[in-house]
């Protein structure tokens, strides 16, 4: 075993699930999902809102079933979905409280939806195990798989009642978070006994065990993990707005996924009015990236500047180049496969410049403020060229676009052999 292998993170889910197409679990990539924040009853909006998120790179798109008027619109979704915007993605319908009813009395949004998630705690209190067993039959008649999702903000209430008074009879009683977990843990592990006891096969339960804070996160998914062979879909809910829920959700997800525990992600951030919500797909693809567990863009070094960089014109390029390689996957990805492991490097003056370029694929190291006005250019560890003047940003990209032309050829060439 080679050095690198043996720091790849081990799966601790042995099982895989198919989901509309995209297989969860085992030994298959971690998956990236979203979720719609549009009315589902105005099908349009959905579906628009669902092609936006999966061209950013959501494999699987959640949308709320919450009404007769959202369930009767799924099918009408899909079909605009498929067959108006050509946009495959599987939809997962997301249940609370009316799931039992809304998936038997519209046949025909349970056909469509690839698979559906229920909430153990909102099934019902005093017909929760006949509620719970009514979605499980339908998605067994229809071939779906589920997602379990407990929620610490939704709790089967019976059953953290009963831990907690357990617990308060004891001779050493634990603290009150230790319960909430252990309720959490419970709540999902009986549900899927029930769903199995129900008939559906053990290879057709995701479970999940959502938290607001990263600690409990880690913990609540450590345990479950230790307890489960089932995928797991991690992620912080309600993880908030900005820098706080993307900084909370990655330093969550980054400590679980290390460890090889997760199979599905969402970034759950709260978007600014009118913001897009594509933004919680790239973050998603950023940390799975960031640890190298996938690559879905080419990857920008880039040096945070100093006093050697006092000119904007360092931060300007940076963007720049940046925005160029995003703007150009979607070309890419069709012509030149790999090209989403590139690494690019540019630095802002000669401290580290030359050196963190000829580590990189392809890399330009700027002259700092008061530095000689040259930019060396290195390419697969070489100095290739040195730019000069004012054009040298748009120099750099077309030395940029030809080496990605040189670099990833396979699929260029197998389009000319057709």
């Amino acid at each position: 075993m080679s050095s690198q292998d043996a720091l790849k993170p081990r799966r601790r889910s042995t099982v895989s699930v198919d989901v509309g197409g995209v297989l969860v679990g085992s030994a298959h990539p971690v998956v990236v999902q979203s979720m719609t924040n549009t009315d589902t009853a105005d099908a349009d909006a959905t579906a628009i809102q669902v092609a936006r998120l999966a061209h950013a790179g959501s494999q699987l798109v959640r949308v709320t079933v919450n009404t007769e008027e959202a369930a009767a619109a799924v099918p009408e979704m899909m079909d605009k979905l498929r067959n108006n915007l050509g946009v495959d993605v599987p939809v997962i319908g997301d249940f609370h409280y009316n799931g039992h009813k809304l998936l038997v009395e519209y046949p025909a949004m349970a056909t469509a939806l690839a698979k559906y998630r229920i909430n153990p705690g909102n099934v019902g209190a005093k017909r929760h195990d006949e509620h719970f067993a009514t979605i499980v039959r339908v998605a067994i008649d229809n071939d779906k798989p589920v997602r379990i999702g407990v929620n610490w903000g939704s709790l089967d209430q019976q059953l953290l009642t009963e831990l907690m008074n357990a617990n308060a009879a004891a001779a050493e009683p634990r603290d009150s978070r230790d319960v909430m977990i252990e309720a959490m843990i419970e709540s999902a592990m009986r549900s899927a006994e029930l769903a199995e006891q129900t008939g559906l096969g053990h290879d057709r339960i995701i479970i999940s065990a959502k938290v607001s804070q990263v600690r409990d996160l880690v913990d609540v998914y450590r345990l479950l993990a230790a307890r489960s062979d089932y995928p797991l879909h991690l992620g912080l809910t309600e993880a908030g707005m900005g820098d706080k829920g993307i900084v909370a959700s990655t330093a969550g997800l980054a400590i679980l996924l290390n460890e090889g525990i997760g199979d599905t992600i969402r970034v759950s951030l709260t978007p600014g009015p009118g913001a897009a919500r594509e933004r919680e797909v790239e973050i998603a693809q950023q940390v799975l990236q960031s640890m190298g567990l996938r690559s879905f863009i080419p990857q920008v070094s880039a040096c945070p500047g100093c006093g050697r960089t006092t000119s904007t014109f360092f931060q300007e390029m940076a963007q720049q180049i940046q925005q160029h390689l995003k703007d150009r996957m979607p070309a890419w990805q069709a012509t030149h496969p790999g090209v989403e492991e590139m690494r690019v490097a540019v630095m802002g003056c000669v401290v580290n410049g030359p050196g963190e370029s000829k580590h990189a694929d392809i890399g330009i190291s700027l002259p700092g403020t008061f530095e000689d006005p040259v930019a060396p250019v290195f390419i697969d560890g070489r100095l290739d060229r040195t730019l000069r003047g004012e054009g040298l940003v748009a120099e750099f990209i077309d030395i940029l676009e030809d080496y990605v032309d040189r670099r990833y050829p396979a699929a260029r060439a197998e389009v000319a052999a057709g």
